[in-house]
């Protein structure tokens, strides 16, 4: 699948997001989603809609710690998503806008 990303490697449009367009952005990171990933990336998605604006990374974190589980943190996120941009490369890989905060 061809998918139109931004000059930050995020979805044109945010609204053709599905679990294979998630696996195809994880490509880069060299990562194979999970169905932990995915119940995290659904949450980021949430937090979306919910919010009107991707999130920054302690809001982001503190949502996923009602939403999904109370043990996650940003060491954990760091290491599942083999990243240290979380908030960056969760919204990308969950299909939606890049962090306001984010360079």
């Amino acid at each position: 699948m061809n998918l139109e990303l931004d000059q930050d490697g995020h979805l044109v449009d945010y609204t053709i997001w599905n679990e294979d367009v998630a696996q195809q952005l994880a490509q880069s990171l060299n990562l194979e989603l999970t169905a932990w990933h995915f119940e995290v990336l659904q949450a980021v998605r949430q937090f979306y809609h919910q919010f009107g604006h991707s999130p920054a990374t302690r809001p982001l974190i503190k949502f996923l710690m009602k939403s999904v589980s109370a043990d996650i943190n940003n060491a954990l996120l760091q290491d599942k998503f083999q990243t240290g941009l979380v908030a960056r490369h969760l919204s990308r890989l969950a299909g939606i806008p890049k962090p306001a905060n984010c360079l």
